[in-house]
């Protein structure tokens, strides 16, 4: 059973940045694929961005270019740094993580999810 806690999120002003961090109570954590997930108030839970095992990132099209993934396998540790937020961005964000053929950009097949981390981003 792996355990993931997410911190990092705040109030920030559009057009800030800041940083999520995922954090894995499993030293295997490097063999999973984690991926980041965010549920807007009143909407489903949506996509974000997911890292494989062996390092390459997926990006939803709205984060494109002003979100990256990454992952510190010495840490058991997977970073989402979110730059030109705008209040779009606002949202629980949560990190998940599982074992599968190749990355997935909704909920299944991710086994494990963290209590998720809130983003308000201010006009």
């Amino acid at each position: 059973q792996v355990q993931l806690v997410e911190s990092g999120g705040g109030l920030v002003q559009a057009g800030g940045s800041l940083r999520l961090s995922c954090a894995a109570s499993d030293s295997t954590f490097s063999t999973y694929t984690v991926g980041w997930f965010r549920q807007a108030p009143g909407k489903d839970r949506e996509f974000v961005a997911a890292i494989a095992w062996t390092g390459k990132a997926y990006y939803s099209d709205s984060v494109k270019g002003r979100f990256t993934i990454s992952r510190e396998n010495a840490e058991n540790a997977v970073y989402l740094q979110m730059n030109s937020l705008n209040t779009e961005d606002t949202g629980v964000y949560y990190c998940a993580a599982g074992h599968m053929v190749a990355v997935a950009f909704r909920e299944y097949p991710y086994d494990y999810w963290g209590q998720g981390t809130q983003l308000t981003v201010s006009s």
